[in-house]
């Protein structure tokens, strides 16, 4: 009986195998073109993401792009005015006096990555100026009802920053919580290529205490 049993075992490890792999295959793609799971470690981005968020990002509403080499091969929509995106960290800070931690101010995705996330206030060909904690857009102060201050002082750099045209094919980034986000106005814009996309909504919140703390409140808001 174990000579009539063995064939039927091995097909059956085979398919579940098979099954395996192809669910693995698909898991890596979807993470890899579609949407990406991330948390919010930080407070860059308060009161519109809290400490202890998990979001989905839609990798595929800007295109998709091959990993690495950043290679657009399928074309879709351009990045938009307001929308809060996940994205590469592009480099070194653009000018001195910047007094975050970088690592204050990431989202960490997957198996210890770390990304960026931020809204977008500039476009490619926009003209962006800080002036006493007010943002002008094209010389238009914005209303930005998610806005966050929690210093009453004025800085330059973070709260007075004299006009700056966004070069093309780049974004201009804030965090909305702006006395407390390290972005655009320290380090300069984000190139296209390094933008991994947008964030969609909230999957699962923890509150600050622990495990028993769950924001059910916040599960399945849409992020604007």
């Amino acid at each position: 009986m174990s000579d009539d049993m063995n064939p039927r075992t091995l097909k059956l490890i085979k398919e579940y195998a098979e099954a395996l792999v192809i669910a693995l295959v698909l898991a890596l793609f979807i993470r890899a073109f579609v949407v990406q799971a991330f948390k919010i470690p930080s407070g860059s981005m308060l009161q519109t993401l809290q400490i202890g968020d998990h979001l989905l990002v839609n990798k595929f509403i800007y295109g998709v792009r091959l990993p690495i080499v950043h290679t657009q091969v399928i074309p879709a929509t351009d990045p938009k005015f307001q929308d809060v995106i996940v994205f590469e960290f592009p480099g070194a800070p653009a000018h001195g006096g910047a007094v975050f931690s970088m690592d204050d101010m990431q989202v960490r995705a997957g198996a210890g990555g770390k990304d960026f996330i931020k809204r977008i206030i500039g476009l490619p060909g926009d003209v962006i100026e800080v002036r006493d904690k007010v943002v002008y857009r094209n010389g238009q102060p914005l209303s930005e009802p998610y806005v966050q201050h929690v210093d009453p002082r004025t800085a330059m750099g973070r709260d007075i920053m004299p006009p700056v045209t966004v070069p093309e094919d780049h974004y201009f980034v804030m965090g909305d919580n702006r006395d407390e986000s390290y972005d655009s106005r320290f380090w300069g814009f984000v190139p296209r290529e390094m933008i991994l996309g947008k964030a969609l909504f909230l999957y699962w919140s923890w509150g600050p205490g622990g495990l028993t703390d769950v924001r059910w409140d916040r599960l399945g808001d849409w992020i604007e």
